[in-house]
């Protein structure tokens, strides 16, 4: 079975000196890049991270410094990978938690504004938890009846993403196959940014997620703490939540829109009847 799609969907993986979205750096990254038609493009990156590789992530996936030390840096294939990405649909393993997030980092460290305002996220992690509860290797043997080889490399562990989602559509008749249910199914919550310190509540509104203004929204807090988007602004936070919050406070400032010609007739008439 092949996926329904509107619009490319790419699948990558990233492969990192650790875990910390705001600080940790791309060691390598591997992209499927999945178009409606059914045809396929893929390109893998080492990656020059410019800084040391942990040796418990060398552990993991296997790559040194020694390996990368020649390659290019991220700064340098940002643009390539910027492109390959471009109008695309996004899709990984536990990718809305760390790879999307992570990738977005690196991104907009290297000048390059990313957003996910009109693209979908499909984390096929998620809709393996919901449906079976395990890890990617097992996952590859439970739907696709195989053994991952080459499991934490990041082309390995793309085109098993892939795979897995595939047989995954075809296991669960109550999963449909479009991007927007997919992506919808394998969302754990609304966000508005990627590391999940800026949530919308149930009136689609930012809510802070931690610290002393906890479930507080955010347009409260910075008409009541100017100062607080400040020591935000300067922390150590993901470059995309300091996106976010910047784009609330730029919305809160803005002039409000005028009154349509439609809109003052409307409230003339409402005022109007009121008498």
């Amino acid at each position: 079975m092949n996926l329904e799609l509107k619009k490319p969907i790419v699948f990558f993986d990233l492969e990192t000196t650790g875990v910390n979205i705001a600080t940790d750096r791309i060691v390598e990254i591997s992209i499927l890049k999945v178009f409606p038609n059914g045809n396929k493009e893929s390109k893998t990156w080492l990656v020059n991270p410019e800084v040391e590789i942990p040796q418990g992530a060398t552990d993991v996936h296997g790559i040194t410094n020694e390996k990368v030390v020649t390659e290019p840096t991220f700064k340098e294939l940002a643009q390539k990978v910027n492109e390959m990405i471009a109008d695309c649909d996004l899709a990984g393993f536990n990718s809305n938690r760390f790879d999307i997030p992570l990738l977005a980092e690196e991104l907009m460290r290297a000048g390059i504004d990313f957003d996910m305002k009109n693209r979908k996220a499909v984390d096929v992690q998620t809709i393996f938890h919901k449906k079976e509860q395990r890890t990617l290797s097992a996952g590859y043997q439970f739907y696709c009846g195989k053994e991952l080889e080459g499991a934490h490399g990041a082309e390995a562990d793309t085109n098993a993403t892939y795979e897995i989602l595939l047989a995954q559509i075809d296991k669960y008749d109550d999963l449909e196959n479009t991007v927007d249910a997919l992506s919808e199914f394998s969302t754990h919550g609304k966000r508005a940014d990627f590391a999940g310190f800026i949530l919308m509540n149930d009136d689609e509104q930012e809510i802070f997620s931690f610290g002393k203004y906890k479930g507080r929204t955010v347009e409260e807090v910075l008409k009541e703490n100017p100062g607080y988007n400040n020591w935000i602004q300067n922390a150590d936070f993901p470059l995309y939540t300091k996106k976010v919050l910047k784009e609330i406070k730029e919305r809160m400032s803005a002039p409000k829109n005028k009154m349509t010609d439609a809109e003052k007739l409307q409230a003339l008439q409402q005022k109007f009847n009121l008498r």
